[in-house]
């Protein structure tokens, strides 16, 4: 069976969607079928990792012009796959639909929202509820526009939670069938976190503005026990280091770039707390990932992942709202419970792309 994985983003590239659409492209090659990832590069070409091919399309030039070289580029590819499966609405969706292809059964695998993304980027503050409830403003009203042509343009729409699935369904009209397959979650294993003196924090993540990562620092600033390292990169990064700077909290809050594999578990092992105080997080693999290495999670209460041990879903809107509810985890810091489950790519791939008998 022939898969083609369309995806905007790619590693070395960092974010959810690209180590989704990696490791998901390794399980199905382990499976036996045929796969192809077209993604965006800094050059035109193709290459072959882990038994599965990497077609990369240029980025320079408008959206444009982009959109239309990855379209030659599934057309070229993609012609006689069985299925193509889209891991962002805009950057791979759109060209998805301007190919026109008929053979492969055409998925679109959400977890993200763009244009809600677009609209925190010039400074919104609503959450992604708050934003579909409302009528007004730019981003909304091109979101209006063209989402809903956007995902009736495919056979079928896969959401990573109930919470997207909801908001879709209440704003569009006539949309494909849909099914829910959660993200990754991998097996835990067990390793004890003692609270330290000073108390650690840990931030991971893309910087970019929806994140809130903003309060999270001023929440810090309130907060003269506590030290804070804030891991990833992003958009927003040099903003970030002037805002450290100015309050004068270099001593107590550092800044380290993106990490993987045992890099990242020794993160969450070095640290006692991971915060993630986005306006809305929908789906947060690294929440995940964090519980598996038993850390335990303070999360927005604005979010799709559902209730499971030491993830404490609360309002972190604002830096005294982060800061209060950081005091009563350390009051009563708790001994990490292991993940009773696991949700692998296995289980994913064998969900969107059913193997033949």
């Amino acid at each position: 069976m022939h898969i083609l994985l369309a995806t905007g983003i790619f590693p070395p590239e960092i974010g959810g969607p690209a180590t989704y659409v990696r490791d998901l492209a390794m399980e199905l090659t382990a499976r036996g079928d045929e796969v192809t990832v077209v993604t965006y590069g800094s050059t035109h070409g193709f290459d072959k990792a882990e038994g599965y091919w990497i077609v990369h399309v240029g980025k320079q030039g408008g959206p444009l012009g982009r959109w239309l070289r990855f379209r030659e580029a599934l057309i070229t590819h993609g012609s006689g796959a069985d299925y193509l499966c889209a891991f962002s609405s805009i950057s791979a969706g759109i060209p998805v639909l301007m190919s026109g292809l008929k053979r492969p059964k055409k998925i679109l695998r959400l977890g993200g929202d763009f244009f809600w993304e677009r609209y925190t980027d010039a400074g919104g503050m609503m959450t992604l509820r708050e934003w579909y409830a409302s009528r007004f403003g730019f981003w909304r009203m091109l979101n209006s526009l063209c989402m809903g042509r956007i995902l009736r343009g495919f056979d079928s729409l896969v959401y990573s939670t109930e919470f997207q699935r909801d908001i879709h369904q209440n704003a569009y009209k006539k949309l494909p069938l849909s099914s829910v397959e959660q993200n990754i979650r991998p097996a835990s294993t067990y390793a004890e976190h003692t609270p330290r003196v000073p108390f650690r924090l840990l931030f991971m993540g893309r910087f970019v503005r929806f994140k809130n990562i903003a309060s999270l620092i001023d929440a810090v600033a309130l907060l003269p026990d506590v030290r804070l390292t804030i891991i990833g990169d992003g958009p927003v990064r040099q903003e970030l280091n002037k805002k450290v700077e100015k309050e004068g909290l270099e001593s107590r809050i550092s800044f380290r770039g993106s990490v993987s594999g045992n890099e990242k578990r020794k993160a969450f092992d070095d640290h006692d707390l991971l915060v993630l105080p986005s306006l809305t997080e929908i789906s947060p693999n690294v929440a995940l990932e964090a519980r598996a290495a038993c850390l335990p999670v303070l999360l927005t209460e604005e979010t799709g992942l559902a209730q499971m041990p030491d993830i404490y879903q609360k309002k972190l809107r604002r830096p005294a709202e982060i800061a209060a509810e950081i005091r009563e985890i350390i009051k009563k810091y708790p001994q990490p419970k292991v993940l009773a489950d696991s949700y692998t790519y296995q289980k994913i791939s064998n969900a969107l792309f059913p193997p033949r008998s």
